[in-house]
């Protein structure tokens, strides 16, 4: 018996330009950090495009620059070279139409769930459309049992839907994730994926998720953007093809895993 074939791995380019218009353009980015007296350059060169509604997984080992560069997105960093445009808009400072989901949950211990996911609305709307805005929130990431909580009353998965939901209410176009996930457990792990892949479907963000892990990025992603180092540039683009709800435990999901190692470790 002919064994079934398993999903195509496919590559692309580094740098081709989607099909549509990009919701987040970077062209020839470089970043050099001056240490000891030398220069190191952690990103050089790199560019890749991430279309509107996508979610991109950044995927790398640690210390290749991912973190580097999604600070350089947000703003919080400036580049030594290269441009970044959100819409078409050049990126030079932070910015509302930029979000960051960090690893760290960086919860305001002193406020409770709502009144740290309602802190970015202050001023931008009438307080009872805020307060229909956080009930919102609350409730699609589910918090409705731990709105008067305070962060040291809540679990480290718990944190992670308020930091979610903190950024979301916001409505930012472009959702940057910094391995937001990887300090939890495996269960933990697996409930805050499902429920950023909800979200998402929900929302229609355009997410670039940085992962150092093959397993999250193939049940996440719509492409894979692998980096390497030294200094770092994207390496390869690699659309996922399996379609969704995706199970880890899948014949497919097994075999896309093995190609894609395979192809990693080359």
């Amino acid at each position: 018996m002919t064994a079934k074939p398993g999903p195509k791995l496919t590559l692309i380019a580094p740098g081709d330009p989607p099909k549509a218009a990009p919701a987040l353009g970077i062209t020839g980015l470089s970043k050099c950090f001056s240490l000891a007296g030398r220069d190191v350059w952690v990103l050089q060169g790199l560019t890749l495009a991430v279309r509107p509604g996508e979610l991109v997984c950044l995927l790398g080992p640690s210390g290749c620059g991912k973190s580097t560069l999604l600070n350089i997105i947000a703003g919080f960093l400036a580049p030594s070279s290269g441009h970044i445009r959100v819409h078409g808009r050049p990126v030079n400072r932070p910015g509302a139409d930029r979000g960051v989901v960090f690893q760290e949950d960086v919860l305001f211990p002193w406020l409770t769930v709502a009144e740290n996911i309602a802190l970015g609305l202050k001023g931008r709307m009438p307080r009872r459309a805020a307060r229909a805005e956080v009930d919102r929130f609350v409730e699609m990431v589910g918090l409705g049992p731990y709105r008067d909580y305070l962060p040291r009353q809540l679990s480290g998965g718990t944190k992670q839907r308020v930091a979610l939901a903190r950024v979301l209410i916001l409505k930012p176009q472009v959702l940057l994730m910094d391995e937001p996930f990887g300090a939890l457990d495996a269960q933990t792990r697996e409930e805050m994926q499902q429920l950023l892949l909800g979200v998402w479907r929900e929302l229609g963000h355009t997410i670039l998720f940085v992962t150092h892990d093959i397993g999250e990025a193939i049940l996440l992603a719509d492409r894979i953007l692998v980096m390497d180092r030294h200094p770092a540039r994207i390496a390869r683009d690699i659309d996922v093809p399996l379609s969704r709800p995706r199970k880890t435990e899948s014949d497919e999901f097994h075999y896309f895993y093995k190609r894609l190692r395979s192809e990693l470790v080359q």
